[in-house]
């Protein structure tokens, strides 16, 4: 492992996106921890260090933050990846609606609460060519209205203003965020840098593309930003 290997945690990263990304990170050398519910997903990728966890649930969310935290003191990134479709609504055994327990929940608790991340990549999002829309506030856990594509658009939406208020919340002080906020599926990629504004991006991967070349924007963009933070620390 180089001076320059990084530590990478990554939650859903036994399927999709977060797998390809983990093997990525893997390959080049770097420490990444997956955070998913199928060990033996995990125990494919050699030298992933894996903890278990449902992610829709805030408990479990919260346990693996104060292991993560423990064992990984510092992390380079964040990759949140975590997704998944239903068909039927369900509830969590905390009350939640299921989607959007794991898909904004869980980019909360994970985004907030583990030790000060030098880049955060969000995974979500509407779809290319489907409309924002608005989040709906007067049935926000889908009660009266469920269905899959729904579900995963509320909980799109408010991995918006997630993004929008996690910047808000770290410009200021020595280290301040800076988020970029690209269109769907790209994800909002939030950096420390010594700026404080924000601004969009308006690059998005092609969903109908294979795994592989689905990523690449992401992890250039990551590759980018840790690059900047690297000449940031040495001046």
């Amino acid at each position: 492992m180089t001076s320059t290997a990084k530590t990478i945690v990554i939650s859903g990263g036994t399927d999709g996106m977060g797998r390809a990304l983990a093997s990525t990170y893997l390959g080049r050398g770097d420490t990444v921890v997956i955070i998913g519910r199928d060990a033996a997903k995990a125990a494919m990728l050699p030298r992933a260090h894996f903890t278990p966890a449902n992610l829709s649930l805030v408990s479990e969310n919260r346990r693996d933050l104060r292991e993560i935290n423990a064992r990984h003191p510092s992390v380079d990134a964040l990759a949140l990846c975590a997704r998944y479709f239903r068909s039927s609504r369900f509830v969590t055994a905390e009350g939640v609606e299921g989607v959007f327990g794991l898909e904004y929940h869980s980019r909360f608790l994970l985004s907030h609460g583990l030790d000060r991340p030098r880049v955060i990549v969000n995974v979500s999002g509407p779809a290319p060519g489907i409309p924002t829309g608005r989040i709906h506030w007067d049935d926000l856990m889908l009660e009266r209205r469920y269905d899959g594509v729904a579900a995963r658009m509320q909980a799109g939406r408010a991995n918006n203003l997630l993004a929008v208020a996690f910047a808000a919340r770290h410009s200021a002080g020595p280290n301040p965020l800076r988020a970029d906020q690209p269109r769907p599926r790209l994800n909002q990629l939030c950096r420390r840098l010594r700026s404080s504004h924000c601004r969009p991006r308006h690059r998005a991967p092609d969903a109908r593309r294979p795994v592989g070349e689905g990523i690449r924007p992401i992890i250039a963009r990551l590759d980018d930003l840790t690059r900047h933070l690297l000449r940031d620390q040495e001046k």
